[in-house]
């Protein structure tokens, strides 16, 4: 018995013709020469993407596979060598996880389903990073997944990172949680884990005193839990590492808050010695160096700071019972 295989209504080559086409003249001279016009040259990479995997949808059987998308996005891939394009299948949505490029506004993630039986690119998120996306147990409404979004690896090993809970509503679908929201001034992650519906980050803080590249400062890793209700991730434990240097920074900023406004109380708090109280000057400002403490968890910190035309001071502070006082402070240039 003879079956038919699946007939394909156009010639695939001609997209991937086009895409190579685009590819080699206008992505590459935009993101090399203007790359403010890449971000439209961006916009047709993924009218080709998209038009390829639905109108592979629409056609269905083999063609409607994710391994049969995947191939078919390698080969896209394989025409743009920076790009990473990857596809899979949750629920009754077929999701692509695209980074075209390193370039701003190259990554997105496109969400492709059939509503009302129509083959169509339902929903896309524009976001900056290589997108990575994880499947969750369901929800009452329908399919869900967290979406990675990881950002280049900086000298200090960390890197931008931003989580977003889409959730399927339907024939729709929306993103109901977002560590945007949680961090609006963006998140650098020194390391995440996803286990089951449990998400851990550990985080750079870059509070006052913090400075890049400088080792044992404060970090805080959340642990997160997706939770029944509200039907989103709720953080459920919060630890901190170096949580010293936090409390350091305080009692720096304590210090030179009340030198400034001359509060001879708060002063008196954090500088014991009367004689060192009168010797130091009547405004001091961080330097941006790092401190240097005498150990692992230390009990003696040098703090470097400047008193402007009067040059630099080196503060010692001393850590007893949990508080950080001021028992030595010098100028450095004598």
């Amino acid at each position: 018995m003879l079956v038919a295989a699946p007939v394909r209504a156009t010639d695939p080559s001609d997209r991937l013709d086009r895409f190579r086409t685009l590819a080699a003249t206008r992505l590459t001279l935009a993101e090399v020469t203007d790359p403010a016009r890449a971000g439209e040259a961006y916009r047709e990479v993924y009218a080709l993407l998209d038009d390829e995997v639905v109108e592979n949808l629409a056609s269905g059987d083999v063609f409607a596979s994710p391994a049969f998308l995947q191939d078919r996005l390698d080969a896209f891939a394989e025409a743009w060598g920076g790009a990473s394009l990857r596809i899979t299948r949750i629920g009754r949505l077929t999701v692509g996880a695209f980074q075209v490029s390193e370039g701003a506004g190259s990554s997105s993630v496109r969400l492709y389903g059939a509503p009302r039986g129509e083959a169509q690119l339902i929903a896309a998120l524009q976001r900056e990073g290589r997108p990575s996306l994880y499947e969750l147990p369901p929800a009452a409404a329908g399919s869900q997944f967290l979406v990675v979004w990881e950002g280049l690896l900086t000298g200090r090993g960390t890197r931008a990172l931003r989580l977003d809970l889409v959730r399927q509503r339907g024939d729709e679908v929306a993103v109901v949680w977002s560590t945007a929201e949680l961090f609006p001034d963006g998140l650098m992650a020194r390391e995440y884990r996803l286990r089951g519906g449990e998400v851990r980050i550990r985080y750079e803080l870059q509070y006052p005193g913090w400075i890049p590249g400088c080792d044992q400062q404060t970090e805080q890793e959340d642990v997160y839990r997706l939770a029944p209700d509200p039907g989103t991730f709720v953080r459920v434990a919060r630890r901190q590492y170096n949580a010293w240097h936090l409390a350091l920074h305080r009692s720096v900023a304590g210090l030179l808050e009340a030198l400034a406004a001359g509060n001879r109380a708060t002063l008196a708090t954090l500088v014991p010695d009367a004689q060192l109280r009168q010797k130091l000057p009547a405004r001091l400002e961080r330097e941006l160096a790092c401190d240097a403490p005498d150990g692992a968890n230390p009990g003696a910190v040098s703090v470097a700071a400047s008193a402007g035309d009067l040059g630099p001071w080196a503060l010692t502070f001393h850590r007893s019972g949990g508080q950080w006082r001021l028992p030595a402070a010098n100028p450095v240039l004598q």
